[in-house]
């Protein structure tokens, strides 16, 4: 099946600073500390109204990482302005509301077609890997592929929070969705809510390429340190995609 990537989201180091309005903890330095305990990808996403990660963050991050980063942004002529001002090696394209916590769902890629196309195809042409926030959902899937993009990251928050007989309904859900994605070309992502906890049913899901987990992780990091907390995570991963011979790969 191959290793399974890890994506970090650091954007809630810069919740932290924000805080306080000072310039710590950095989120940089986060960046750095990831990519040395395993990460194989950073993402942070620049919202509208910039409650976490700045400008400066994305020009940083843009300019020192030496792994890949993936900007999470909105589907507005501000955000894709920024996109194709820094080039970052990826753009997950998002919903967005002023009003909401943390992002609640995926992106309507079916219903906005029209309105994201013009986007996606700008991020396209200036070579930047663009991936659709969605549901796991055959037409958002058939969506994201007319646009263009060749990566969806599969929203795993409903199942993050089920339980029991829920949260297996939820799963066949995603497994579903990674299988008829990857049928039609799509390269296929998860992310949000995810824990040690629920990690590994995803985790084992063959057709998924990456998965991007970010609150958790910085959360964990309070007690354990981020690297132990990426370890540990890295670890749930590889066990729940074993090698052919048995051994993780």
């Amino acid at each position: 099946m191959g290793k399974l990537r890890l994506g970090v989201n650091i954007d809630h180091v810069a919740t932290i600073r924000n805080a306080r309005g000072g310039a710590f903890p950095d989120p940089m330095r986060a960046a750095l500390l990831a990519a040395s305990a395993g990460a194989d990808g950073i993402t942070a996403h620049l919202r509208e109204d910039r409650r976490h990660i700045s400008d400066n963050d994305i020009e940083r991050l843009r300019m020192e990482l030496s792994i890949p980063l993936n900007l999470e942004m909105a589907a507005t002529d501000e955000m894709a302005a920024i996109a194709l001002k820094h080039i970052p090696h990826a753009c997950c394209i998002v919903p967005e509301k002023r009003e909401e916590r943390t992002t609640e769902g995926g992106i309507d890629a079916a219903g906005q077609h029209d309105r994201l196309a013009p986007i996606v195809r700008k991020l396209v042409d200036a070579g930047i890997r663009v991936s659709m926030f969605i549901e796991p959902d055959k037409r958002h899937l058939d969506a994201s592929r007319s646009l263009g993009a060749p990566v969806v990251e599969l929203h795993t928050g409903a199942y993050s929070e089920a339980k029991n007989a829920e949260q297996k309904r939820l799963l066949e859900k995603i497994r579903n969705a990674a299988a008829y994605g990857a049928s039609i070309g799509l390269e296929i992502h998860a992310g949000h809510g995810l824990t040690y906890e629920n990690v590994k049913p995803i985790a084992a899901i063959p057709q998924i390429r990456e998965l991007n987990i970010g609150h958790y992780l910085i959360g964990e990091a309070i007690f354990v340190g981020l690297a132990d907390s990426i370890h540990r995570m890295r670890d749930l991963m590889d066990e729940a995609r074993p090698s052919r011979s048995g051994a993780p790969c």
